[in-house]
């Protein structure tokens, strides 16, 4: 039985659906068992940047009433800023349109909790794009984790570091707004690496208990500039350009984490390690296709390249040793969250996942709030 395209509907033009639209691309060239799709219409408030990027990606039709595209779409991709994330998300569910939402899941740990129940009311496909589960060497590395190579985990350590607000007139943008983007380089940068140490020890250690936090903003008002070029006026920067946290999990384990919006010299360093009684192996971003491991009796680290045709996903690309890169993290899942639509499947990372990331989220800000350690509630 031949079924027909699955129509895809997407909010947002800008950098995450181009990363995206990019992915449906590659699909049918490297993932012929993908299901057929048709990039059919793309949301957005400014008709006139709309057009242009239907054209460069690919789209057929634009809309500006995400209401009225969810109508027309089978998929709905929700890629717009955070504070748009719950009201078009909930609705394509109880439509029965599948949802892929880019993370952190919502603003506030209330509108994640409400993107979860409906997506658990409606049993419709959706997930939480954290694409970096889609490396192969994170693969890799959890298969490792999951074999107990590295034994009892004890500790976990990750940061997600950049540089693009060093400068202080840096232009203002809606990730600096609390009501819009619910918090800065926590929800931004943050949510990313937890999701991450979730995927990879989440099995061993259980989920995260207790929470000490720590947010700062250096730079408390950002420029707006006119059409040409001059200041407009300034507005105030009411979330995070850097935080830290220390974290204690079920099983007693440890972690800690950072991230920063404001590191001079640092354009994408997102990096996890992980420790255990048996071994240690450590992940960068910035070499997504190595992964150093130190196993039992080693005296120091090996580097895997992770390219060989047995590794997740590499046997759709190139020869051992030709390396991928980090569009590719986005075709796996697009890859995987587009197979399981069309089977009528779960999809992971769910809503509930960015849920649970939501939340440990919240934690580390009232941590921050009070000064002192508190639990993950």
């Amino acid at each position: 039985m031949t079924r027909e395209p699955l129509k895809i509907g997407v909010l947002g033009y800008r950098f995450m659906a181009r990363a995206h639209a990019n992915a449906m691309a590659r699909l049918p060239m490297f993932f012929p068992d993908a299901p057929e799709i048709e990039r059919h219409t793309l949301v957005g408030r400014d008709e006139a940047a709309l057009a242009d990027a239907a054209g460069r990606f690919g789209f057929a039709h634009t809309a500006t009433d995400w209401e009225a595209a969810i109508d027309e779409v089978d998929v709905f991709y929700n890629l717009g800023p955070n504070h748009v994330h719950a009201e078009p998300s909930i609705a394509a569910l109880e439509a029965g349109v599948p949802v892929l939402c880019e993370k952190p899941l919502a603003p506030t740990l209330e509108e994640a909790a409400a993107m979860r129940d409906a997506a658990a009311a409606t049993d419709v496909t959706s997930g939480t794009a954290f694409n970096y589960r889609f490396v192969p060497a994170i693969r890799h590395a959890k298969r490792l984790i999951g074999d107990g190579a590295l034994g009892e985990i004890r500790q976990v350590r990750g940061r997600y570091l950049q540089d693009w607000l060093v400068d202080p007139e840096a232009p203002w943008a809606w990730r600096m707004d609390a009501d819009m983007a619910g918090s800065g380089a926590l929800g931004d940068l943050g949510a990313h690496t937890l999701d991450l140490a979730r995927f990879l020890v989440g099995d061993r250690v259980g989920e995260f208990e207790r929470v000490a936090g720590q947010l700062t903003t250096f730079v408390d008002e950002r420029p707006v500039h006119d059409e040409d070029g001059g200041v407009a006026e300034y507005r105030d920067v009411t979330v995070d350009d850097a935080y830290s946290a220390q974290v204690e999990y079920e099983s007693g384990a440890t972690g800690t984490f950072e991230a920063s919006r404001v590191a001079e010299g640092h354009k994408n360093d997102h990096t996890i390690a992980v420790h255990g009684t048996k071994g240690s192996l450590k992940f960068s971003l910035e070499r997504l296709n190595e992964l150093e491991v130190l196993r039992e009796g080693n005296r120091g680290y090996e580097t895997v390249l992770v390219t060989e045709e047995s590794d997740p996903y590499v046997d759709r690309w190139w020869p051992p040793g030709h390396v991928i890169g980090w569009e590719h993290t986005f075709v796996h899942e697009n890859y995987e969250f587009l197979s399981a639509v069309a089977e009528g499947e779960s999809f992971e990372p769910s809503f509930a996942d960015g849920y649970e990331v939501q939340r440990v989220l919240a934690a580390i800000e009232r941590a921050d709030e009070r000064g002192e350690r508190v639990p993950v509630e």
